[in-house]
């Protein structure tokens, strides 16, 4: 059994040797990667191993980049640091997933469910992965906006907040600007990843990397102090409470 193993994190790469060695004694490690690029070029030039396990936020990028590039034929084992909230796209398509900080037994586990499939499941299982990246790569990675009196394009990552008021709906950047969208704010929900988004309520989609800290508010309900000025208070209710702890606390490392 050979596995490969793309991950840039030394440690935690160095950690997830080490139990394959121990869950695994006959497998072999074929090469570990740390890159996206690396890993595009490695997949290009060698043979395909029987399983992959692979870090989901590269320094060089996401991982699914490089379903982009190549056919990858053999079953894969995503590593994150984010809970299971932010996952439930993998869950729905039955991909394993493990949860950093990795142990051996969620490793054991993982390899148990890879040794007892057949033939013909792995390569369903296979299939699975494809539509997943394939799925996620639907998330617009950009948005042709008016400013002023051009159009130009917007990166979902220079977006700080998404805010809707009167049936007009405004994407608010970094650097202070307001951009017109021509969709709703249900539709942009379903544009932006829900890893890096989230719609705290009726009137706001906010990013994480804008979260600047959270208030209690009356009734138990959140209020959420992003990095840059608000038109009104983001207030999550409190039945909303747990799920955007949830999302708010994990991070890509």
């Amino acid at each position: 059994m050979k596995l490969l193993i793309i991950e840039d994190e030394t440690a935690a790469a160095q950690n997830l040797r080490s139990i394959l060695k121990s869950v695994t004694p006959e497998a072999e490690i074929v090469d570990t990667i740390d890159t996206v690029v690396d890993s595009i070029e490695w997949f290009e030039n060698n043979p395909m191993p029987d399983l992959v396990f692979m870090d989901i936020h590269l320094s060089d990028g996401e991982s699914f980049k490089i379903f982009d590039r190549v056919n990858i034929t053999c079953p894969v084992i995503f590593t994150t640091a984010y809970d299971q909230y932010a996952l439930k796209a993998f869950e729905v398509n039955s991909i394993d997933y493990l949860l950093k900080p990795i142990n051996e037994q969620v490793v054991r586990r993982a390899v148990d469910k890879w040794r007892n499939l057949t033939g013909t499941a792995k390569s369903e299982y296979s299939s699975r992965v494809d539509t997943m990246v394939r799925q996620h790569a639907s998330y617009r990675n950009s948005f042709l906006v008016r400013f002023r009196d051009k159009l130009i394009p917007v990166s979902p990552e220079d977006i700080a907040y998404c805010y809707t008021s009167e049936e007009k709906v405004f994407a608010f950047g970094y650097n202070g600007e307001r951009y017109p969208m021509e969709y709703t704010l249900e539709a942009l929900q379903g544009m932006l990843s829900p890893v890096d988004f989230y719609r705290a309520n009726r009137q706001f989609i906010i990013a994480r990397e804008a979260v600047a800290d959270i208030s209690v508010w009356f009734g138990s309900r959140l209020s959420v102090n992003l990095k840059l000025e608000t038109p009104e208070k983001i207030i999550v209710s409190k039945a909303r409470v747990p799920e955007f702890k949830q999302w708010l606390i994990n991070s890509t490392k």
